[in-house]
C-alpha cells in the first residue's frame, strides 16, 4: 500500500460527520436490541458532547471510560473526539491496585462508569486523587434510574445519570480539531510493572482504522462482525471506527461465543470478522457441518494465524488476513497475500513505515535473524506521542529515533516477517533459545488441544526448563504422554515440554490475550506433571 499523505487523515468528529453526510439512514451498529445508523449517531454524539461540555469537561482533559461492549460506549468514543477531550477506555475487569493506578494517573476528573463497577470505585474511594464527577450508565435505562452513590464515594464526587449528560439541544457541536491533537490515553497491560499509558492522536487513530480497508480487507457494505471489548483499540479502532470510515455495518456483542458464532453469522449476514486466534482455534475445531462453506463469511483476519489455515479457509470458503499490531506502533505489517506458511504476520503495510530488525545494540541484523523489531513513520503522528507523565519509559521507548516493540521477530529474503516471541516471554534451556510461540503452535497441533500457554520454570537443579499448561477438546482422554510422543517428532528434543499440565481453562485478559505472567507465578504444582519423573525418555 502507497503512504498516506499526512493532511488526509480525520479526526474522529470529522469522520462521524463525513460518512453520515453520505450514508446517513445507513446502519452503523447493530446489537442484538438495537441499530444505530451513521446518522443518529453524530446526532447523539453532538447532544452528548453538549452535554459533557456543560459539566466542565473541556478539550484536552482526560475522561475515563469503564462500560460494556454496547452502542452507548460509541457515543462517548464519538462525543469525546468531537471535543478533543482525551478518553481513557479501562479495562472492565480491573479492580483494587490496577484500577486505582489507572484512575489516578490519568488525572482524570471525570469517568463514565456503568452502575455495576460502582462497587469498586467504593472500594478505593479514599484513595481516588483526582475523580470528581461519575457518570453513572446503565444498559437500558429509564429516567426512573437511582445514580445515588454508596457514602464514602459520595462523600467525593458527584453523580450524573448518563441520560442527563446528553444536553437539549439538536444543534451540531463545533469544535476545531486536528489530526495531530491527542484524542486518548490507553493503558497498556502492565507485566513487568505498572500500566504505562499510551499517548495517541487522531493521526494514529485513523491510521490504524484504516489500514483494514487500505489492505483490501475491509469494504463498504461490509457486515463485520466485532466479538472483541470496545475498551481495546482491535475492538473500537478496528472494527468500530474502520466501519464508520468504509461505511460497513459492525456487529456488536458483549463477548465471543463459540456456540453462537455461526448463528450469528447467519442472522446477521457477517461478511468479515477479526478473530483472535484462540477463537480462531475454538471455531476450527467445530464438529463439520455440510453447510460450513455455504455462508455469508467472506473475510477472516486471524491474529495469529493457525496452522490449519489452508484448510479453514477451504472448509469455510472464505479468505484469510493477518496483521501485526500495538498500541504504541499502530499496525505496520498486514498480511494481505497469501504468506510462504501460517508463521508469517504479514509483510510492510505500507511505504509510510521502515521496519528494522535489530539486536540488543540496535544494529540490524541479516534476514533470517531473529532480533526485536523496531518501527518508524514517515508519515508524523501515526506512531505514539509517548507514554503518559513517563518521560523515562518515552525516551527508553524511542531511543535512536526507533520505537521498540519488545517483540522479538525475523525477517525472510522476500519480505515476510515472522513474529518469534515477546523479549520478556522468550525461553533459554541449558544454552538454547526457544520460542514459545513456537512450542504452543506445535501442541495447538493435536486434534484433541484447544489452546496452550508455554512457559520456563525452575527444575530442582534451578535449570530453566519448558512447561505448557494445555486445554484439552471437551471429552478428550488425551493424557500427558500421549500428548509428549506427538511432540517427539515435531520439534527439537529440548523444545519438548518437560513438565505438562491440563485445565479446564488458561487465565486470560478480556481481550482474549493469554495471561502468562500469571502463569509463571504460579509455576509448578501438585498437579503438574514430570517427563523426566515419569521416566519417559526422549530420542534425540
Amino acid at each position: 500500500m502507497q503512504a498516506r499523505p499526512a493532511h488526509t487523515y480525520l479526526t474522529i468528529g470529522d469522520q462521524v460527520r463525513e460518512t453520515a453526510r453520505a450514508y446517513p439512514d445507513r446502519n452503523w451498529i447493530v446489537t442484538r436490541d438495537r441499530k444505530v445508523t451513521f446518522g443518529e449517531m453524530d446526532r447523539l454524539s453532538d447532544k452528548l458532547a453538549h452535554g459533557l461540555t456543560a459539566l466542565g469537561i473541556e478539550r484536552g482533559d482526560t475522561v475515563l471510560a469503564m462500560l460494556p461492549n454496547t452502542i452507548d460506549f460509541v457515543t462517548v468514543f464519538c462525543a469525546l473526539g468531537k471535543m478533543g477531550s482525551l478518553q481513557v477506555p479501562v479495562n472492565v475487569a480491573y479492580k483494587g491496585g490496577i484500577l486505582r493506578h489507572i484512575v489516578n494517573d490519568s488525572a482524570a476528573k471525570a469517568m463514565v462508569v456503568d452502575r455495576g463497577f460502582i462497587d469498586r470505585l467504593e472500594f478505593l474511594a479514599d484513595e481516588l486523587e483526582h475523580v470528581q464527577t461519575l457518570i453513572v450508565y446503565a444498559e437500558g435505562g429509564t429516567v426512573d434510574d437511582d445514580a445515588t452513590l454508596p457514602a464514602r464515594l459520595a462523600a467525593r464526587c458527584r453523580a450524573v445519570r448518563f441520560e442527563e449528560a446528553f444536553a437539549g439541544t439538536s444543534e451540531a457541536f463545533e469544535r476545531q480539531t486536528f489530526h495531530h491533537d491527542l484524542m486518548g490515553v490507553l493503558y497498556t497491560s502492565g507485566t513487568t510493572g505498572p500500566s504505562k499509558g499510551v499517548m495517541t492522536t487522531n493521526a494514529q487513530c485513523y491510521n490504524y482504522a484504516a489500514g483494514a480497508i487500505e489492505c483490501g480487507f475491509l469494504r463498504e457494505g461490509d457486515v463485520y462482525y466485532a466479538p472483541l471489548p470496545l475498551f481495546h483499540i482491535g475492538g473500537m479502532w478496528g472494527v468500530i471506527y474502520a466501519s464508520c470510515i468504509v461505511a460497513a455495518t459492525a456487529v456488536l456483542i458483549p463477548s465471543f461465543s463459540v456456540s453462537r458464532f455461526w448463528q450469528d453469522v447467519d442472522d446477521y449476514g457477517i461478511t468479515c470478522a477479526f478473530l483472535l486466534g484462540a477463537m480462531v482455534n475454538f471455531v476450527y475445531k467445530l464438529p463439520r457441518r455440510p453447510e460450513d462453506g455455504n455462508t455469508s463469511l467472506r473475510h477472516v483476519l486471524m491474529a495469529p494465524v493457525i496452522p490449519q489455515v489452508d484448510d479453514f479457509m477451504e472448509r469455510f470458503g472464505c479468505k484469510v488476513w493477518t496483521a501485526y499490531g500495538q498500541t504504541e506502533a499502530s499496525c505496520p505489517i498486514y498480511g494481505n497475500g497469501t504468506p510462504p506458511n501460517s508463521d508469517s504476520c504479514g509483510r510492510l503495510a505500507s511505504d509510510q513505515f521502515e521496519l528494522r530488525v535489530v539486536d540488543d545494540n540496535d544494529l540490524e541484523v541479516p534476514d533470517g535473524t531473529v532480533g526485536e523489531l523496531i518501527v518508524r513513520s514517515r508519515d508524523p503522528w501515526v506512531l505514539m506521542a509517548g507514554y503518559w507523565k513517563n518521560p523515562e519509559a518515552t525516551v527508553a521507548a524511542w531511543r535512536n529515533q526507533w520505537l521498540h516493540t519488545g517483540d522479538l521477530m525475523k525477517r525472510d529474503a522476500d519480505g515476510w516477517y515472522y513474529f518469534i516471541d515477546r523479549k520478556k516471554d522468550a525461553l533459554r534451556r541449558r544454552g538454547e533459545n526457544i520460542s514459545s510461540v513456537e512450542v504452543e503452535n506445535e501442541i495447538n497441533a493435536h486434534p484433541d488441544v484447544v489452546e496452550s500457554a508455554v512457559i520456563p520454570v525452575l527444575a530442582d537443579d534451578a535449570e530453566q526448563e519448558v512447561m505448557a499448561v494445555v486445554v484439552r477438546r471437551a471429552g478428550a482422554e488425551l493424557s500427558y504422554e500421549e500428548l509428549t510422543r506427538f511432540l517427539e517428532p515435531r520439534m527439537a528434543y529440548f523444545m519438548v515440554p518437560r513438565y505438562l499440565e491440563f485445565r479446564d481453562e488458561l487465565p486470560k485478559t478480556p481481550t482474549g490475550k493469554i495471561q502468562k505472567n500469571q502463569l509463571r507465578d504460579q509455576g509448578r504444582g501438585a498437579s503438574t506433571w514430570d517427563r523426566e519423573a515419569a521416566g519417559l525418555k526422549l530420542a534425540r
